[in-house]
């Protein structure tokens, strides 16, 4: 998809530059989100490419995902000339954005300690493991986060944690990157002076699982792993059912739990003076819910889905990811937009993505351009820093952009 100049002068962060020296998901995911904000977002790659544009499994998604909406510029930061190209870059930057370990980029010069001399409007946002403190120089990822910070132990079964099954914390970590540089450009505007931003993983999972802490603040209780929490409410589970099909019920109040009855006939449950309040029916879990699942196992999936939707109860299909691509509701709503894939065995075929789940002025935020290929944009930017035609091919000759 080419990029629309057009549409882009009416978003938010239209004028806005961003420059990116990120890579996997917690750096990319906050240039995305400024990116579909309408930014200007370069991202600052080696001239063999972010290594995410080659992984293979679950990483293969990261590179098409994360990076629509942005330009590419591919420079050797180790040699000398291509140095001078980046600092050049994002000395222009109204943001910069970064997720290397601690002290990579103050070793090229690259750290907001020095940029900020030679620009002091930027906004320079930090995307680590762990904000400042005895944990800041480990190595962290999305999965030692999750275990050492409380979400692994709460998905898992008791003995048995588990990870998310989505890059929670990178993803989260980056849309709190993202709104900590928006906050710092509002503040700039009435400053004139730009700031350092930090955003971390432990932290942002430790924001995630709060509600948790403070479960066992109130209660002094500690809070159960979700496979067996005690459950707020008596219906409020997977249920399987005839045909080996499987679905999510749910009756959450008093009117909810008539409405339950009455659409399935289960008037003496309805009448059962055990079971009259909602604190009544979570007592009798251990024999309601196997009631239950026996009643409701000789309905098909699909005609509970018809009946709880009939009649405004919550409920849910087990979907899987591939599945979404032909969700009615996504496809009615506009919530995917088509890509060409930069990279791999399907470079340039057509697949669509997620866009960001808002909407602005009654719109959803578009794909304006194709995730790049590697250094796509390194000329007509190394133009716009103003390097001649003959210097651009000089620092090409020597390997030092791509």
């Amino acid at each position: 998809m080419d990029s629309n100049a057009s549409s882009s002068a009416l978003l938010p962060l239209a004028g806005i530059r961003v420059v990116e020296f990120t890579h996997m998901v917690m750096g990319p995911s906050c240039g995305m989100v400024l990116a579909d904000l309408g930014a200007e977002v370069i991202k600052v790659e080696p001239v063999d490419g972010d290594r995410t544009r080659y992984l293979l499994g679950a990483g293969a998604g990261f590179f098409p995902m994360f990076n629509r909406n942005k330009k590419s510029i591919a420079i050797d930061l180790r040699r000398p000339e291509g140095l001078e190209v980046a600092i050049r870059l994002a000395s222009s930057a109204d943001v910069v954005a970064q997720n290397f370990k601690p002290g990579v980029m103050a070793k090229y010069g690259l750290d907001y300690a020095a940029l900020s001399r030679l620009n002091e409007r930027l906004i320079y946002v930090n995307h680590t493991g762990f904000l400042p403190g005895p944990y800041e120089h480990r190595t962290a990822l999305d999965e030692v986060v999750q275990m050492m910070g409380g979400l692994a132990y709460m998905t898992g079964r008791p003995g048995d944690p588990l990870r998310a099954g989505s890059s929670v914390n990178d993803i989260m970590g980056g849309m709190f990157g993202a709104i900590g540089a928006m906050a710092a450009l509002m503040q700039r505007a009435q400053t004139g002076r730009g700031q350092e931003v930090d955003s971390a993983l432990f932290e942002n999972n430790v924001f995630l699982v709060g509600q948790h802490m403070m479960q066992y603040a109130v209660t002094g209780q500690p809070a159960a792993p979700m496979p067996e929490r005690i459950s707020s409410w008596a219906v409020y589970d997977v249920f399987s059912v005839k045909d080996g099909g499987q679905i999510f019920l749910a009756a959450v109040s008093d009117a909810q739990w008539h409405a339950f009855c009455d659409a399935l006939g289960f008037a003496d449950l309805r009448a059962d003076p055990q079971l009259a309040s909602n604190n009544d029916r979570v007592r009798a879990r251990p024999t309601l819910l196997p009631e239950l699942r026996r009643r409701l196992a000789a309905h098909t999936a699909e005609e509970l889905a018809a009946v709880f939707e009939r009649h405004g109860l919550p409920f849910a299909p087990i979907a899987r990811p591939e599945q979404l691509f032909d969700d009615p509701h996504l496809n009615a709503t506009g919530g995917l937009a088509d890509i060409s894939l930069p990279d791999g065995e399907r470079a340039g075929q057509t697949a669509r993505t997620t866009l960001l789940p808002l909407r602005m002025d009654g719109q959803r935020l578009p794909v304006r351009s194709d995730p790049p290929r590697l250094g796509e944009h390194t000329a007509a930017l190394l133009a716009d820093l103003g390097y001649a035609p003959a210097q651009v091919q000089q620092l090409r000759t020597a390997a030092a952009v791509a």
